[in-house]
């Protein structure tokens, strides 16, 4: 088998069984997580509550980290097994405390579940200026994994699972502008740009990593009804793109196609705990498999092979060291 991902050679799936139906309780069914630790960012709302239930109905502790220690508390009551901590993704100071006091408890992190995201958001800058949706999706995932290494490579046997999206192929990586100082700023090439990114992260990240028995995947959860994603997307464009009529509401034939929120979270699910990944990584999911390659701009559904590509994933690498000023300490 082949030993790295690069330019999507190990993108085939594996038969395993699931689809885009199946659900992160059909995906977990039989596994027992007893003794493991997890963590999952955004855990308190959308597919990432779900999986948050999904894990610890498993027999995992979760972590939770959130920006609204509060809201978190309502979302999560009644939940066993699940640790709420204070962090805001926008905030490197605040992503170095909280992985700090996780290294300072001397616990093993069996699953990183880098799931937290935002989209359609209007141009915003963090106190470095870099641009929301990259610092966000992107960078703050980077950061986060690097400070948690020691407790990844601990549990020998971890896995790091990365949230990214279909929405990939709105953009590959623009490394001339990344935020967007001297291009007009569109949302979705801002999103678009954010998700490459974590795809040839993951990538990367397995390649590196697999040496300290740590694996590392991405994944699309595909589109999924009743999450906040969309919760700042204006109307404008979510009509020019065919998702509602002028009032808003969604187009009948939009909501038959969404998936449920347990339905996406299945892939999540799949890539943090199937064994039919113990030997393979850095690969792309989708509905419970790894994808297929799709070089077609014009069909949806996939991994671009832009967004695997070995010469841009080492690029990045060095790229997200330089604008975090952190790196993975492999030793």
């Amino acid at each position: 088998m082949e030993q790295n991902n690069y330019q999507g050679k190990l993108q085939k799936a594996l038969g395993s069984g699931f689809d885009a139906k199946s659900t992160s309780y059909e995906v977990v069914n039989g596994i027992d997580l007893t003794g493991k630790i997890a963590i999952v960012t955004g855990g308190n709302t959308g597919i990432g509550l779900e999986t948050v239930k999904t894990l610890t109905g498993a027999g995992a502790t979760v972590i939770v980290p959130a920006r609204d220690v509060e809201k978190a508390k309502r979302n999560l009551e009644g939940i066993a097994n699940v640790l709420i901590e204070k962090m805001d993704l926008m905030n490197p100071d605040s992503i170095d405390a909280f992985a700090e006091r996780f290294l300072h408890s001397g616990r093993p992190l069996h699953l990183l579940i880098n799931n937290a995201g935002i989209m359609w958001v209007p141009l915003r800058r963090d106190s470095r200026g870099y641009e929301s949706q990259l610092a966000t999706n992107y960078l703050a995932l980077f950061q986060l994994t690097a400070k948690l290494w020691p407790a990844l490579k601990k549990a020998n046997g971890a896995r790091v699972v990365n949230v990214s999206s279909g929405g990939h192929q709105f953009s590959d990586f623009d490394f001339e502008d990344p935020n967007f100082l001297n291009r007009e700023y569109e949302t979705l090439q801002g999103y678009g740009q954010s998700k490459t990114a974590v795809n040839l992260f993951s990538m990367e990240l397995d390649t590196r990593a697999k040496a300290y028995n740590v694996r590392s995947y991405s994944l699309c959860p595909g589109s999924v009804g009743e999450t906040e994603l969309g919760r700042e997307a204006p109307l404008d464009l979510l009509q020019k793109l065919g998702f509602t009529d002028a009032e808003g509401n969604i187009l009948p034939e939009v909501a038959a196609s969404l998936k449920t929120i347990p339905q996406g979270a299945a892939t999540t699910v799949w890539a943090a705990t199937s064994e039919l990944l113990n030997d393979i990584g850095g690969v792309y999911c989708e509905n419970a498999d790894i994808a297929s390659l799709n070089s077609n701009e014009k069909v949806i559904g996939g991994v671009k092979p832009y967004s695997l590509d070995e010469r841009n994933a080492k690029r990045l690498w060095k790229l997200s060291e330089e604008m975090t000023e952190i790196k993975f300490d492999f030793s």
